[in-house]
């Protein structure tokens, strides 16, 4: 595995995009609560942040990073999770591939379900589209319920609808029940992300 990290001084330098379409936006929600070959789990979620654009992958917006006890099990080492939006030619599957390739490229190995990982990239939304895409559910069908993603979305677009029409990204944030214990690591400035 290259581990070899830009030296971004520990950030992933993104300015939200003025142009951002919100009804266009392709979502990916990024978390770790096994730090892996990285000096931490933070390190880690940088290094995969800065290899999104070697695969296909422009970040437009870029929330800061979230801490939250695991889930379902919180016994389980904390989470650090972020959400960012991309710009991407990827289709859904095209776009799900690319994701598992970098999340074994980052020690991700399938173990029992919600158990610790190295990098854990979950496809939110991808646009309007809504269905099984074979096999392939879209919205993700659990992001709404969960404060780990949805606070975070919140903090680059609230105004983001939901495209099941269940209501907007900080509506979700207040009443997700899932990891309500989520909350933004402190000294996060978006400004400089």
């Amino acid at each position: 595995m290259n581990t070899d990290v830009p030296n971004t001084n520990g950030q992933v330098p993104v300015t939200i995009d003025g142009d951002l379409d919100l009804d266009a936006a392709v979502i990916v929600a990024l978390g770790s609560n096994d730090k892996g070959v990285w000096p931490s789990c933070r390190d880690g979620l940088q290094a995969a942040l800065a290899r999104f654009r070697a695969e296909g992958l422009d970040i437009v917006a870029r929330s800061g990073w979230w801490h939250s006890r695991a889930w379902p099990d919180p016994t389980d080492p904390p989470f650090l999770n972020g959400v960012v939006i991309v710009r991407t030619a990827l289709d859904p599957h095209a776009l799900m591939a690319t994701l598992g390739r970098i999340e074994e490229a980052f020690g991700r190995h399938r173990g029992p379900r919600n158990g610790p990982r190295t990098l854990d990239l979950d496809l939110i939304a991808h646009g309007r589209i809504r269905g099984d895409l074979n096999g392939l559910i879209l919205p993700h069908p659990r992001a709404a319920d969960r404060l780990f993603v949805m606070g975070p979305l919140a903090e680059i677009a609230p105004d983001w609808q939901h495209p099941d029409g269940i209501g907007q990204a900080s509506d979700l944030a207040a009443t997700a029940p899932v990891g309500r214990d989520a909350r933004p690591v402190p000294g996060e400035d978006l400004a400089t992300n």
